[in-house]
C-alpha cells in the first residue's frame, strides 16, 4: 500500500530528527509541505506538486492517490482547519485522497524545528460524501449603481483528527478504511467508527439587509450509516489506542 509506505517514511524521518526548514519567520504555509515533499522524494515515487490554489497538494503519477497537506502550529488552533474552497473528501477527480496533518512548535527558536506528531488519514474519515461538487457562483446588480458583483466563494471549516480523536497527540498514526490492507510492519491500535448525521445541510441564504444567514436541511437517507476505519502505527512505535471523542 503506497500510503503506508509514505507514512513509514515520514515516521522514520521524525525518528531520524529530520527537521522542518522554513526560509524565514514569514513562511507560514509551505514549510511543512516542503518537509513532506522531501519524504516523497525519498520514496522515489513520481509525483506532481499542485499550484497555490490547486487540490490536492501532491498527486502521485503512477498511482491514483493524492495528498493534501495541513500543518498545524502547537499550541494553537488544532481542532479545526480551513478548507479553501474544497470540501474534504476521500475521492477527487479519480484519485483516492489522503490528508497529512503534522503539528510543529508554534514559537520555534529558529527556522529549523521538529514535527511533533503526525496523522495521515483517508479523506473519508473527515467526510465520506463523494457526490458534492464544489462551485463558486456570483450575482450582479449590487450597490447604488447596480454594477457591483457579489461572489460566493465558499470556505469550509472541518475537524482535524486532533479534534476528533483521543490518543493521536504526540503519536504517529495512520487511519485508513477498515477494508484497506496496509501489509506487514504495522500494528493495529484501534478500530474507529463514524456515523452519518441525521440531517444534511443542502442550501443556505444570506440577507444583505439583516446580515442573517439561514440554512435549509433535509433528512439524510444514510442516517446512522457506519463508516469503519482502522488506526495503525509502525511496528515498534507506541501501542496507545485511539478513540473518537467528538462527533460534529
Amino acid at each position: 500500500m503506497i500510503c503506508a509506505d509514505i507514512f513509514t517514511r515520514c515516521v522514520e524521518a521524525i525518528n531520524q530528527h529530520k527537521l522542518i526548514a522554513r526560509e524565514s519567520a514569514k513562511d507560514k504555509e509551505f514549510h511543512f509541505q516542503n518537509w513532506f515533499e522531501a519524504r516523497l522524494r525519498e520514496t522515489r515515487l513520481n509525483y506532481e506538486r499542485g499550484g497555490r490554489n490547486s487540490y490536492p497538494d501532491f498527486r502521485l503519477v503512477a498511482h491514483t492517490e493524492g495528498y493534501e497537506i495541513k500543518g498545524l502550529a502547537y499550541p494553537g488552533r488544532e481542532v479545526t482547519y480551513d478548507c479553501n474552497s474544497q470540501v474534504p473528501s476521500g475521492y477527487h477527480n479519480g484519485r483516492t485522497i489522503y490528508y497529512v496533518f503534522g503539528r510543529y512548535p508554534a514559537q520555534p527558536d529558529g527556522n529549523r524545528y521538529p514535527v511533533l506528531d503526525l496523522v495521515i488519514c483517508h479523506g473519508d474519515f473527515l467526510n465520506a460524501d463523494h457526490e458534492y461538487v464544489h462551485g463558486n457562483r456570483s450575482v450582479k446588480g449590487f450597490g447604488s449603481y447596480g454594477d457591483i458583483m457579489i461572489r460566493d466563494r465558499k470556505m469550509y471549516v472541518a475537524p482535524t483528527p486532533f479534534g476528533l480523536l483521543d490518543g493521536v497527540a504526540h503519536q504517529r498514526t495512520l487511519i485508513v478504511p477498515m477494508d484497506v490492507s496496509v501489509g506487514d510492519g504495522y500494528i493495529q491500535v484501534r478500530e474507529v467508527v463514524r456515523k452519518e448525521a441525521d440531517r444534511l445541510l443542502v442550501a443556505y441564504s444570506f440577507d444583505l439587509k439583516s446580515s442573517e444567514l439561514s440554512a435549509r436541511w433535509t433528512d439524510n437517507p444514510a442516517k446512522g450509516q457506519e463508516h469503519h476505519f482502522t488506526a495503525y502505527r509502525v511496528a515498534g512505535d507506541s501501542t496507545e489506542g485511539v478513540s473518537l471523542h467528538h462527533h460534529p
